[in-house]
């Protein structure tokens, strides 16, 4: 096989692969995340709820999610690997801390959206 033609069967996979990576659908805090948190995290993370007394965590809004903790943020946008929240709700902290706590775990596709969501920038859309 000569370069040239190794290069015409690499180059359609290449661009393929490329044009996948846009096709990521743009994840909504009011209408994705907000949602998720509002069913399975207000109840504990909202003024005078005992995960808000114990961290400072408010869940009700955008704004308050991204003031974190008495401890820091909870969120990084654009990391979801380095975000807080995400290792609590994908259970890889101790057990004692994973969320939601004394509750099941999320469904895997709720934690993957709010993954998503940092991923994109965690923007309040």
């Amino acid at each position: 096989m000569s370069y040239r033609s190794a290069w015409q069967s690499v180059v359609p996979l290449l661009v393929a692969g490329v044009s996948s990576l846009g096709c990521t659908q743009q994840v909504s805090f009011e209408h994705d995340v907000r949602p998720v948190l509002s069913e399975k995290c207000v109840v504990c993370h909202k003024e005078g709820g005992d995960g808000y007394i114990k961290s400072g965590l408010n869940l009700e809004n955008y704004e308050s999610l991204m003031r974190g903790t008495k401890f820091g943020p909870v969120i990084k946008p654009g990391s979801s690997i380095d975000s807080t929240l995400v290792i609590l709700i994908e259970h890889k902290a101790h057990s004692s801390i994973n969320m939601p706590h004394g509750q099941d775990p999320l469904p895997e596709s709720q934690v993957k959206l709010i993954k998503q969501w940092v991923d994109q920038g965690a923007k309040n859309n």
